[in-house]
């Protein structure tokens, strides 16, 4: 029975490695330097207290790229198209593309600016060099892959690897409190919400749940599913579940580990600052530089290294992510296949250029990314409505149709988060 058993297990986890790529590749928009931004200045301001709210959004992205990645292997058909069907006119999906394209563009503005400030911090090249070395990165990571989509899947096993280990180091080095994760990882019980805490729990929800990775899971899973029995689908749909929650598990870990130490390292500092200014609101501003340049003092040189080395990897293997995304809205929305080099170049040209205006005339690159977060909060919607729509209709996911029960958690889950942002995009105008 034990030799059984064994066997089974193995079976189980050589067809999980086997099936392990989609959520792979989708689980870097939640591990993407918008999350350490946020992270970082939950943990800088709040301390330990905001720990629940990370949880919180990692459960509403587990829910909602479950059901993209079913759609996929449901209805064989990406959630851009089964989108471009239903508005059939093009009057009408010029428009939603356009929209679509412009959250990927938003999204990937963040992505490329953190691979950008992680060059400058990692060998000290001038913002305004490492704008341009960064728009590389992607480009070449892509062409490298472009002939074996597994070798792709492969680097993101070693990027994920790469982030996860360095930020358990970090834990482990740093030493935050285990207590006080604890208590704080159920809501509402370290701190009174004010306006300020509301709007970086929805900060946090937003650099969590993200469009352009909600379009592309379907296009992933899809091609899973092609030319499968139902026999099959039924297989791959229990893989994708359990890939879902592993994978995301772990970037939901590696979120929480981003918020903790900047708990431990920089809240300490910041509460020294007010002391001193008491009415000064510059104590709570923490970026990613002044963060490294805090933790080398205090934890040694390598700490400060390791954390610029995820932030790399980070914002390079997110801005894969989302050329990917691009790529997929593009396609689906508009039917026809495109050049996936001039993709790729088209999409970093948009964020060079925004970003190397920015530096010439002295402004902060991490500024444009309130600009982007909030676009995304007025663009999210758009995939997630139609995702619940189409997961919970018999005729597009046959016996793969939500339950009751997930239509009602889907659907408040879609409701708050539509309702937090638009209370970020009212606080924030």
């Amino acid at each position: 029975m034990s030799i059984r058993v064994g066997a089974g297990f193995a079976r189980s986890v050589r067809e999980f490695f086997t099936y392990l790529g989609p959520t792979l590749i989708v689980s870097m928009a939640y591990m993407d330097p918008g999350n350490y931004g946020t992270a970082i200045q939950a943990g800088s301001t709040f301390g330990y207290t905001l720990v629940w709210s990370v949880w919180a959004a990692s459960a509403f992205a587990m829910i909602l790229q479950y059901m993209s990645g079913k759609l996929g292997i449901a209805s064989n058909q990406s959630l851009p198209e089964m989108v471009r069907g239903s508005l059939r006119k093009r009057r009408y999906v010029i428009p939603y593309w356009l929209s679509a394209e412009l959250a990927a563009a938003a999204t990937d503005l963040a992505e490329y600016l953190g691979t950008v400030i992680a060059l400058n911090i990692l060998f000290n090249v001038p913002l305004l060099y490492a704008a341009i070395f960064g728009a590389f990165d992607v480009i070449l990571l892509l062409a490298l892959t472009a002939r074996r989509f597994r070798l792709l899947e492969y680097l993101f096993m070693l990027f994920i690897s790469v982030i996860s280990f360095g930020f358990l180091y970090e834990v482990i080095v740093v030493k935050p409190s285990l207590g006080a994760i604890l208590t704080n990882s159920l809501p509402l019980t370290g701190t009174q919400l004010n306006a300020l805490s509301i709007l970086t729990v929805v900060g946090i929800i937003g650099a969590t749940v993200m469009p352009h990775a909600l379009f592309v899971h379907s296009s992933l899973t899809k091609t899973r599913a092609e030319a499968k029995s139902i026999i099959e689908k039924r297989q791959l749909m229990k893989m994708h579940r359990n890939e879902v929650i592993v994978i995301l598990s772990i970037a939901a870990l590696v979120n929480v580990a981003i918020l903790v130490v900047s708990a431990a390292v920089l809240y300490p500092a910041s509460q020294q600052c007010l002391a001193f200014n008491p009415a000064s609101s510059i104590c709570s501003i923490v970026t990613v530089n002044q963060a490294v340049n805090i933790m080398a003092p205090l934890f040694g040189a390598l700490s400060a290294t390791v954390f610029a080395i995820t932030l790399l990897f980070s914002g390079i293997a997110s801005s894969a992510t989302g050329t990917l995304a691009g790529q997929a809205i593009m396609e689906g929305l508009l039917g026809r296949r495109i050049n996936v080099n001039l993709r790729r170049l088209v999409t970093r040209v948009v964020n060079v250029f925004p970003t190397t205006v920015a530096i010439l005339i002295g402004l902060d690159p991490l500024a444009l990314l309130v600009y982007s977060q909030v676009l995304l909060s007025l663009l999210i919607p758009l995939p997630m409505v139609p995702l619940v729509i189409y997961t919970s209709r018999k005729k597009v996911m046959g016996e793969f149709v939500n339950r009751n029960a997930t239509i009602v958690v889907a659907g408040l889950v879609a409701t708050l988060i539509i309702a937090l942002n638009i209370y970020l995009v009212y606080t924030s105008v």
